[in-house]
């Protein structure tokens, strides 16, 4: 039995099968550790320290900041750790902060000269309590 072809049939094509849709994929650099720098709001709130009370420090040189070509202030990642270290020397002691930059000079030297003590004697002293 042969059935005559269909009207338009014979130049029908079968559909083949759907190439999968393509995928743009972008990778992006992610950072690991903290940004570079940080601004003076992002410091303050950081810090839970109002904005020109930060710039206070940075005049009293408690704090370093670097400023860019529109005078905006940029800190380094650790400048709210510090800026907490000022608050609490400030709450212990009756000391104004022009003097808690001594305090601070003098205690970051302190720490330096426990580090090489430390190195220096590594094993060669069992009692370093005092330390």
């Amino acid at each position: 039995m042969t059935s005559a072809p269909r009207p338009g049939g014979a130049g029908r094509r079968t559909a083949a099968p759907a190439a999968p849709p393509v995928l743009n994929v972008r990778v992006r650099a992610a950072t690991l550790g903290p940004p570079l720098r940080l601004g003076l709001d992002a410091v303050a709130l950081r810090s839970g320290i109002h904005p020109d009370l930060v710039r206070r420090f940075v005049a009293l040189g408690l704090v370093d900041a670097t400023r860019d070509a529109s005078g905006r202030l940029w800190f380094e990642p650790s400048a709210p750790v510090a800026l907490a270290r000022i608050q609490r020397l400030r709450a212990a002691l009756p000391l104004n902060y022009a003097s808690l930059g001594l305090v601070v000079d003098l205690l970051d030297r302190i720490s330096e000269l426990e580090d090489a003590l430390r190195r220096s004697n590594a094993g060669s002293r069992r009692d370093e309590s005092w330390i």
